[in-house]
């Protein structure tokens, strides 16, 4: 069967067994749901879930085909990719994961499919440079683009080797809050108006919610000062300098950690001050700069070169160092959680789309105690 009008792909891979693992799964499915929903309300003619664990989908609505993970082999973003376009004779595909833009709505996917349907030889993304969407039109454009590695370097490689044009979603918090770590979880907690099955499922009491609460009143103090460190991008800046009542100071680092590879090893300025003088001092000098901390920690990791666990990750940005194995990442999370000023740990999300989403919930919060 050969779809003409654009048909979603949405990734969802293994959960992982520990237990912060499994809690981002059960946030990722639920927002999930909430996506495949939103694209067949705005007209897209299917979606299709790649999954390793179909059956988290189950039992699937119409419109919706579940398409397993081949058991037993080593899994390939653009194999699985290009298998599913040919497959189901793809011509106006959209791609993205489980867990990405999940406060997109119904608008914003009638205008994806809008753009692809408007004419060929266009794509639609969220973040040209590190996208979480990625739609295109004509589907067979994927075959004269070469080294797929994951689905954020689709837009670039779909302008520069397929020669597409392409269509940037406006920035917005909707567009640019992705769903990867338990700091994305906890975001979304104190989001109003979600969905009654996606707040049931990122509700969960190890959800370190009082730096995160701390945090948020800073936003909206005059008086205060926020650290935010990390791949901290200049629209995120920009948006901070706008629209919180704060002083932002910023350390931005390694912007394309991961979706450039270079020559040269990462290296992070605070990195260096981490390694010479420890986590706990590290904290304090952070608190002479500011009432606030946001921190991208894989920066530190890439710079430290140490490669976690995805749990051990994960049992971070919930601040729980007693459930870390890896002794470098525990002792950092130890400092951080028991540092003078809150401090918020995860990954690029946080401090991109996790940022705009917090300072929304901020104001909304400071104008109901406003009366």
């Amino acid at each position: 069967m050969a779809f003409a009008r654009p048909v979603l792909i949405v990734f969802h891979g293994p959960a992982g067994e520990g237990e912060a693992e499994q809690l981002v799964a059960r946030a990722r499915v639920a927002a999930a749901k909430r996506t495949i929903a939103a694209a067949l309300a705005a007209g897209f003619e299917a979606v299709i879930v790649a999954s390793a664990e179909p059956e988290a989908f189950e039992p699937a609505p119409p419109g919706v085909l579940l398409d397993a993970d081949a058991p037993g082999e080593a899994f390939s973003f653009e194999t699985r990719l290009r298998g599913l376009i040919a497959r189901h004779g793809l011509q106006r595909p959209a791609v993205m994961g489980a867990g990405a833009v999940p406060l997109l709505g119904v608008a914003e996917f009638r205008l994806v499919a809008e753009q692809l349907e408007a004419r060929d030889g266009r794509f639609v993304t969220n973040n040209f440079f590190s996208s979480d969407l990625a739609a295109w039109t004509p589907g067979d454009a994927l075959d004269r683009v070469r080294d797929i590695p994951r689905d954020n370097v689709l837009p670039r490689r779909l302008r520069d080797q397929a020669g597409l044009a392409p269509v940037v979603l406006a920035r917005t918090t909707e567009s640019q809050f992705d769903l990867d770590t338990p700091a994305d979880v906890t975001v979304l907690n104190l989001v109003d108006g979600l969905a009654a099955e996606l707040a049931g499922a990122v509700a969960d009491p190890r959800l370190p919610i009082e730096p995160y609460q701390k945090l948020m009143r800073l936003f909206c103090d005059r008086d205060a000062e926020v650290v935010l460190a990390g791949r901290v991008g200049s629209a995120t800046w920009q948006h901070m300098e706008r629209e919180t009542a704060c002083r932002v100071r910023v350390f931005s680092e390694e912007r394309g950690l991961a979706t450039s590879p270079g020559t040269r090893s990462p290296r992070s300025a605070l990195g260096f001050l981490l390694e010479d003088v420890g986590a706990e001092r590290f904290f304090a000098r952070m608190a002479e700069m500011g009432d606030g901390l946001v921190l991208d920690t894989r920066v530190l990791e890439a710079h430290l070169g140490i490669t976690p666990s995805r749990e051990d990750r994960f049992q971070s940005d919930l601040l729980a160092p007693a459930n870390i194995a890896h002794p470098a990442l525990r002792a950092l999370t130890a400092a951080a959680a028991a540092a003078p000023i809150p401090v918020l740990l995860g990954g690029h999300s946080l401090v991109s789309g996790g940022l705009m989403a917090l300072n929304d919930a901020a104001w909304r919060e400071n104008d109901r105690l406003q009366g």
